[in-house]
């Protein structure tokens, strides 16, 4: 058991009756909590040389369990590098101020107003390059909502492709980033969004947020060197990854946790003891609404036309099926670990899958395919050449 599961199952009762948290923070929570637990199922596996039995729990696949977070994190990061161009790529963060971020917190329907802003932004910058070929790039958008030190603050990393398309086909490699212009454009455009959402309510906010923010809001575009060669790491690392990782939490005494990072500022390392109710709440403010997406892509990213089909991209076709089956459980387990888990500790001969059981329950393979196709209204098949599923179909 972790030491997050340890934290969050030891106050379950104090979160669910003290913060009152929304329906989707609860689900994660829960399924975070028994993350791994052999109550809730799993796969037995046997040795068909010495008979040696093991027995595999299943995992809760939920973004905020540390363990499922970075696997998904990990699929996400890999289907991300399946669509980048072979061009080089500027990471950039758009942020706001600091008197919105209640906004956003309160309504988080509003959280979609920053994808649009930061979408007409980037566009109207390379479509100001050549007005009549209108050159359009290819970029990724990914929400982070908390800084390093968990307290809310939403904000936008966007990984841009340095050069666009035009309309005639004709890729234009483009190097200067006008800052001035992402600045004020950025601010100009999120405040009309936020006004069109708010109504007339927002305008004496709006014309305060002018007047303390003369230059703009803060957006981070600088050339950082990102090479498509290592561009797969680069978006592990920065848009990618957890809201905590475990080996930040120093301690837990049960009332208290210690955890630590580096300051943004001056990357200082800096140590907190907060009250452990107080660091579940940073945590849960963090979990984003059911189907609520919190990675989009736009440009040439989200667009299919035939023209797109001849860019040549950083990854080729053939190398995806090689990378994909790195992310495989047993693969990444061999590759982080060292040791395969379905290998027979007595024998070192491949063991395979001879039972499953969800809640102590013998399910069969045949009984799991008849209850998929009930939920999603298909009989299943029917007549003289239908055979049952075998267990090596799954």
């Amino acid at each position: 058991m972790s030491i997050l599961q340890t934290i969050f199952r030891d106050h379950y009762e104090e979160m669910y009756y003290t913060l009152h948290p929304r329906s989707a923070v609860i689900e994660n929570v829960e399924k975070m909590i028994n993350c791994g637990d052999p109550a809730f199922g799993g796969a037995m596996y046997r040795c068909d040389n010495c008979g040696h039995l093991k027995f595999v729990p299943f995992r809760c696949h939920s973004r905020f369990c540390p363990t499922c977070g970075n696997m998904y994190s990990i699929d996400r990061t890999t289907a991300m590098s399946f669509k980048l161009i072979n061009a080089h790529h500027r990471h950039c963060v758009f942020t706001i101020a600091e008197e919105l971020r209640p906004f956003f917190l309160k309504d988080r329907s509003l959280l979609n107003c920053l994808f649009s802003a930061v979408r007409s932004v980037i566009i109207r910058m390379f479509h100001k390059v050549n007005k009549t070929q209108l050159f359009t790039p290819g970029f990724i958008c990914v929400l982070h909502t908390f800084g390093r030190d968990l307290k809310w603050n939403p904000h936008i990393h966007c990984l841009v492709s340095e050069g666009g398309l035009g309309n005639n086909g004709e890729w234009r490699s483009i190097k200067h980033f006008n800052y001035k212009l992402l600045r004020d454009s950025f601010q100009t455009a999120l405040l009309n969004i936020l006004q069109a959402k708010l109504g007339p309510s927002f305008k004496k906010v709006k014309a305060s947020i002018y007047h303390n923010h003369k230059n703009g809001f803060y957006v981070y575009a600088k050339p950082n060197l990102c090479d498509p060669k290592v561009i797969t790491k680069y978006i592990g690392r920065y848009l990618g990854r957890p809201v905590i990782a475990t080996s930040r939490i120093d301690s837990y005494d049960g009332d208290y946790v210690t955890f630590h990072y580096n300051r943004h500022e001056d990357d200082v390392l800096v140590t907190e003891r907060i009250p452990v109710l107080e660091f579940i709440e940073r945590l849960i403010r963090h979990i984003p609404d059911k189907h609520f997406k919190m990675i989009r892509y736009y440009g040439l990213y989200a667009r299919h036309r035939s023209t797109d089909e001849t860019i040549r991209r950083a990854i080729s076709k053939e190398k995806h099926r090689i990378l994909l089956s790195f992310n495989r459980w047993r693969e990444s387990i061999l590759s982080a670990f060292g040791y395969d888990p379905i290998a027979c500790p007595k024998c070192h001969k491949r063991m395979s899958v001879c039972e499953l059981r969800y809640n102590h329950k013998h399910v069969s393979l045949h009984e799991l395919y008849e209850k998929t196709m009930l939920r999603s209204k298909i009989r299943p098949p029917t007549g003289r050449n239908y055979t049952k599923p075998s267990l090596f179909m799954v």
